[in-house]
Formats: C-alpha cells, structure tokens, sequence
C-alpha cells in the first residue's frame, strides 16, 4: 500500500470513519485527505462545515461524495473541466452506496431504514475516489 494510502499503519478510508465520529462526513473525507491536499485542518474543516447531513440538511447530496468531489477538485484541478471525472465518482459512489442523497441514504420516510450508514458512505466515497485515481 501507498504511504498516501496509509498513516500509522491505517487506510485512509479507515482514517476517514475515524475522523467521521468526531466531525461531519464531508470533514471526515477532506481530514482524510489532509497530507496531499497540504491545507491546515482548521481550513479542511472550514470547508466542509456546511455539508453535514449533505447538502441542505438531508436534502440532497451526501456529505461524504461533496467531500471527496472537492479533494477530486483540489487535487486534479489544472484549469479544466473536471465533471467527467465528477461524475465518474458520483456513479461509483451511488454503485456503493444505493444512492448519493442523504437523505435516501439514511432511510427517511422509509420503512426498511438506511440504505447506507454514515461511516458506510465515508468509506465508500474514500475508496471510490481511491479506485478512481488509480484508474486517471
């Protein structure tokens, strides 16, 4: 495994659920990528404080795909369009999950109950986007 994949002896999508018991989804994947992104935490935490419980609170898109389509943005970005590979990433990551809306995912208005947990989604978006750059 890479050393940008693991960080005392933990993959970075276990790093992610780590961070997610202490922070919303979208911080849990930013912190998760925190050494690459090479931006302060405070500032990683700053940028994903408004997507807890996905965008418009449950709403619409799951926190932790937000998070890993800004570490796409932050990482890829050299002035060009990147909704290809966004949306690569969204397909991966609703293949995973079941969904990419919060919440769907969290089974709101659903007798069955969530699709997909919280740390379940961190994990899922950390290693879609893992699998994604392998492959670009």
């Amino acid at each position: 495994m890479e050393e940008n994949e693991m960080m005392n002896g933990m993959p970075r999508r276990e790093r992610a659920v780590m961070y997610k018991r202490e922070h919303n989804c979208c911080q849990a994947v930013l912190l998760a990528y925190a050494p690459e992104l090479g931006l302060p935490e405070d500032r990683l935490l700053a940028m994903g404080a408004c997507f807890g419980s996905g965008m418009g609170s449950m709403d619409e898109t799951c926190g932790a795909l937000c998070g890993a389509q800004m570490v796409q943005g932050l990482l890829k970005f050299e002035g060009r369009r990147l909704n290809p590979l966004a949306s690569q990433l969204r397909a991966e990551f609703e293949q995973r999950c079941g969904a990419t809306r919060c919440k769907v995912l969290k089974g709101v208005g659903r007798d069955e109950g969530p699709l997909c947990s919280c740390e379940d989604c961190v994990r899922n978006a950390v290693e879609a986007l893992e699998e994604l750059e392998v492959r670009s």
